[in-house]
């Protein structure tokens, strides 16, 4: 059964053969983390969590209206991913590493938006670990307040 788009948290890299290759398998142990993350919080009953996150091309989320509503998680360079192109200008700076990576997101988490990119492949990882290890517990949880307000 195919959930509804009013439960999905999306994780979009692009459609470029590089992010293929190095984006996507970051974005699946990212869409692991998120799951154990919310299968912890409802004590492994996955009906009792309203979000569902899901792996996206960037092609996809940007031809679909309704996808552009969810929260989102852009992984991988302006270069490879037209979605982090749009939204690198738009998007203030959380944790930056100079030349090296950067995650973009708004800390007070009004706007459920994340961009997390680097120099390079390697440096794209890091900079979703980073995002990982210091914003995804608080990121969830404002997705699931936003849902309950409605």
């Amino acid at each position: 059964m195919t959930p509804p788009t009013s439960s999905l948290l999306l994780i979009v890299t692009g459609a470029h053969p590089a992010a293929e290759f190095h984006d996507r398998p970051v974005a699946y142990g990212l869409q692991q983390r998120i799951q154990q993350w919310l299968s912890n919080r409802s004590g492994n009953d996955a009906s009792a969590t309203p979000i569902v996150s899901l792996v996206v091309s960037d092609v996809w989320y940007l031809n679909d209206e309704e996808l552009r509503r969810r929260p989102t998680i852009s992984i991988g360079g302006p270069a490879t991913n037209a979605l982090t192109a749009f939204l690198a200008d738009k998007l203030p700076s959380a944790f930056v590493i100079d030349d090296q990576l950067m995650v973009q997101l708004d800390v007070s988490f009004q706007e459920l938006m994340v961009c997390a990119w680097g120099r390079d492949a390697a440096q794209t990882a890091a900079a979703v670990e980073a995002f990982a290890d210091r914003y995804l517990e608080r990121y969830l949880e404002a997705i699931e307040e936003n849902d309950e307000r409605g």
